[in-house]
């Protein structure tokens, strides 16, 4: 991401205008404030450098926790954003479609900054490991899915199911994927929060894991509404 400004030539004033009338003893000052500026910016660019330099040796690697759940929990934010998309268009229910329109706007915002992290660190989008290969020691054993996917994750038959009903229906499944989605999430984000080396990393994992617990109870609630 490259964010560029700059200005015309004819959006600048020209000093040397005609019309320009300098202050007694300007020419001094401007010549020493022009030299003090151009030390500043030297001194700037240098320490600039040296931030860049210490930022990158000290960014995680290609195969680290820090970076594997940066990846992961963007897919797995996608698939979350993806359904609460579905219902809110499928469903009339005020409370389920605030809901819904919550996930949209975190999940993308919180996917954005693990987008920028990677960016921030020099590391590709997507690793050479599969999911969850970040995930080691004592919670190996407790993410591993028989499929290789990430924990939560709904299949593509149960998104074609959300995708085909309509009204209460679609809100039910909905709530069914969603728990299991916001579950397989948590322990997702307690893993980052475990292993991840960055404070960031371990920040927002420790929020994820937190909304996320909450709007489980949230989501079961509706749910037993609906099916009770």
């Amino acid at each position: 991401m490259t964010v560029g400004a700059g200005l015309d030539a004819d959006e600048v004033d020209d000093p040397a205008a005609p019309d320009a009338e300098p202050l007694a003893g300007s020419s001094r000052v401007g010549r020493a404030g022009v030299v003090a500026v151009a030390l500043v910016a030297l001194l700037v660019g240098a320490l600039g450098g040296l931030w860049v330099s210490t930022a990158r040796s000290a960014a995680p690697a290609e195969w680290s926790a820090d970076a594997g759940f940066a990846r992961d929990m963007q897919t797995h934010h996608a698939q979350a954003v993806e359904m609460a998309f579905l219902v809110r268009d499928r469903s009339r229910d005020e409370e389920l479609r605030t809901v819904a329109y919550d996930i949209i706007t975190s999940q993308q915002q919180q996917a954005g900054q693990m987008y920028g992290w990677l960016v921030q660190w020099g590391l590709p989008q997507t690793g050479s490991r599969p999911p969850m290969a970040w995930v080691g020691g004592e919670h190996a054993s407790a993410h591993a899915t028989a499929d290789g996917t990430m924990p939560g994750m709904a299949t593509t038959a149960q998104l074609d199911e959300l995708r085909a009903a309509t009204g209460v229906a679609a809100e039910r499944i909905f709530l069914r994927l969603m728990i299991a989605h916001h579950q397989g999430g948590v322990a997702m984000a307690d893993a980052a929060v475990a292993e991840a080396r960055t404070p960031e990393v371990r920040s927002l994992a420790g929020a994820i894991a937190a909304a996320q617990t909450s709007e489980i109870a949230l989501l079961e609630r509706m749910l037993a509404d609906r099916t009770g």
